[in-house]
């Protein structure tokens, strides 16, 4: 049975947050950080999560999850500012199981 995961995010003010994340939604982080309104409206997700605007790079704080990016992530984070080899795009980031104890921080805005 599907069980939600704590994942710990770290606002754009440097305050750190632990979320709970269901993982039978079919979310992914950028939606997480929306629905817990941890970065200020129109900030965050800004193409709706399609890979193609960089608004919700993050930086992955520890070895959860692989830093492997899609072609579709490399090309963003390509142009986008503020990437470090830890970004990845929160829109890529599936809630699965596996993101237990995942650590976050949200990147600066564009």
């Amino acid at each position: 049975m599907p069980q939600d995961v704590t994942i710990f995010i770290t606002d754009r003010n440097g305050v750190r947050h632990e979320v709970l994340a269901p993982t039978d939604m079919s979310m992914n982080v950028m939606e997480l950080i929306r629905s817990y309104e941890l970065a200020e409206e129109g900030t965050l997700g800004i193409c709706g999560g399609m890979a193609m605007c960089a608004s919700c790079q993050c930086y992955v704080l520890n070895d959860v999850i692989p830093l492997d990016r899609n072609d579709d992530e490399e090309a963003m984070l390509a142009d986008a500012y503020h990437v470090k080899p830890n970004s990845r795009l929160g829109c890529q980031i599936l809630i699965a199981e596996d993101l237990e104890g995942l650590e976050l921080e949200i990147a600066p805005e564009q």
